[in-house]
């Protein structure tokens, strides 16, 4: 195993994928609108708009929140309390949409963009083994995805501490829930579609096939990790932690499991399943 080699094939991706203006504008765009643009108007509407019965009423559906979520809500007015649950419980499933729709989108054509391009003869003669190949691009699907998540979750906590943390006592925010979430049970799950995404970007014979094939495979992982996510900020106990340990384990089998599915063969063009 030759880390640099590795490397070498994800720096070679990530290379590419700056100067394909027309794919990460778009997606930078989306982690702007909704890691910024969206909670900001919403936070600062909400915060600034007074005591009317429209706050009142989201106020009021904060007693629908578990017990444990409803003893974290800080604040001593209606406006206050409300900004906070919306900061705290409401955003969660950015922080799991964002990172998965990117990586995905990344990953689905990393193999079979190689064929496409006309690379793939290259890459299957370099000196990179098939083992270095895979990790080099995992870790070129997985850094914008991750990337956009630690950047987006920096300006999200400077906007929420900045607009909600003056109503409820100063800066709250990240809090230890979301920190958790984070760090521990948002990566094992982009692992895990990240190692069946380039399976199918290996298998597959064009990028379109592939990009429809991830749709289909993201789309439960994406609502198993929200849901894993929302019972991390709702105070799910040790419960996120089993989840978490539970799904690191999986990722790394699928993981380990995946490297089969790169062949010098498929990026030859050669077998196409």
């Amino acid at each position: 195993m030759n880390w640099s080699r590795t490397f070498t094939v994800a720096r070679t991706d990530l290379k590419q994928l700056v100067q394909a203006k027309d794919f990460w504008m778009p997606m930078a765009f989306l982690g702007s609108l909704f890691f910024a643009i969206v909670p900001f108007f919403l936070l600062i509407t909400i915060t600034r708009i007074g005591n009317v019965e429209v706050v009142g009423q989201i106020s009021q559906a904060l007693d629908a929140l578990p017990d444990a979520a409803r003893a974290q809500v800080r604040g001593d007015t209606p406006e206050a309390q409300t900004g906070y649950a919306l900061a705290v419980f409401l955003f969660a499933p950015v922080a799991v949409i964002v990172p998965l729709t990117i990586s995905t989108a990344v990953g689905a054509a990393t193999i079979v963009g190689e064929r496409e391009r006309g690379t793939g003869e290259f890459l299957a003669h370099s000196p990179a083994g098939v083992k270095e190949i895979y990790l080099g691009k995992l870790i070129a699907s997985l850094v914008p995805g991750y990337a956009t998540t630690l950047i987006g979750f920096g300006v999200y906590s400077l906007i929420v501490n900045l607009v909600v943390g003056p109503k409820v006592g100063g800066w709250f925010f990240p809090t230890a829930q979301w920190w958790l979430m984070i760090l521990w049970v948002l990566p094992p799950f982009l692992a895990i579609c990240l190692s069946l995404v380039l399976r199918l970007s290996a298998k597959v014979k064009s990028t379109a096939a592939a990009q429809q094939a991830a749709g289909l495979v993201s789309l439960p992982l994406i609502m198993i990790a929200y849901s894993q996510s929302t019972g991390v900020l709702f105070g799910a106990g040790y419960v996120p932690v089993i989840v978490g340990a539970l799904a690191w384990a999986i990722a790394l089998f699928s993981l380990h499991r995946g490297v089969r599915s790169v062949t010098r063969q498929r990026l030859l063009g050669v077998a196409g399943t």
